[in-house]
């Protein structure tokens, strides 16, 4: 694990390269998540250097005092572009929150991208107010909610559910609810003409949180942006379904960067 410090606070991250010479990838966990989630993905670095990385008061990386919302995003925005700078990223790759905060840093941040992958995201992710209403008050139920069918899994070994709840729990419901209230908030449909970096919209075929037309959205308007489906899988695909989600996210960079299948 490394650390880059900035604005304050360190931020840090887990980097693999096995000697790949294709662009570098930065990979954003999504709401309560870890850098941990994105560990099936390291096995791109033979092609693809990865990094991901804990946003602010998750996993290994300081806290921020900020609320909700703008000013929430603004600071993961900063942890991200301060990891990209750092380890020479120019791919974002982000799940629900993460994507949320890939998008902004691409509208909002002076960052060169050769590429924004929108994993089980949107332009807009309002949060039903059941869930709002669970992380604000009683944290088992909002765990059991996102634990639902269909929701964070289609069809996971009960293992896997295990571990999502003890990583929720472990971020705490303060966080976890800042996430999702700054998830709440977000809202850039009529800004998506301005994303100029090449794009794919990837999503789980069976994603109750994110749908697939969350993605359709984001490829109509989007102007350089592919659409792809993770079959079997929900909203966390490349947990659940990781050598189909990396097989499509290496068939995207490849095109991209000009390398061969």
């Amino acid at each position: 694990m490394e650390r880059v410090t900035h604005d304050g606070r360190d931020t840090a991250y887990r980097a693999s390269d096995r000697g790949g010479d294709g662009p570098t990838v930065c990979f954003v966990h999504g709401s309560g998540g870890t850098k941990d989630v994105w560990k099936a993905q390291a096995r791109l670095s033979d092609r693809f250097p990865t990094v991901a990385l804990d946003l602010a008061g998750h996993g290994d990386s300081d806290d921020v005092g900020a609320s909700p919302g703008p000013e929430t995003l603004d600071a993961y925005a900063d942890d991200v572009v301060a990891v990209a700078a750092a380890t020479d990223a120019t791919v974002l790759c982000g799940n629900s929150l993460g994507g949320a905060v890939a998008l902004w840093v691409a509208l909002e941040r002076d960052l060169p991208l050769d590429g924004l992958v929108l994993a089980g995201t949107g332009a807009k992710l309002s949060v039903a107010e059941p869930l709002l209403d669970a992380l604000a008050s009683d944290f088992d139920r909002a765990l059991d909610l996102l634990h639902g069918p269909d929701r964070l899994f289609r069809d996971a070994p009960p293992e896997y559910t295990e571990l999502s709840r003890a990583g929720l729990r472990e971020c705490g419901r303060a966080v976890v609810e800042r996430d999702f209230r700054t998830c709440h908030a977000f809202d850039v449909r009529d800004r998506l003409d301005e994303v100029a970096a090449p794009s794919l919209a990837v999503v789980g075929e069976h994603d109750a949180l994110t749908p697939p037309a969350y993605h359709d959205y984001l490829a109509d308007r989007i102007g350089d942006c592919e659409r792809a489906t993770v079959e079997g899988a929900a909203h966390l695909a490349m947990l659940e379904r990781p050598a189909a989600f990396n097989a499509v996210l290496s068939s995207f960079l490849a095109r991209r960067s000009g390398d061969s299948e």
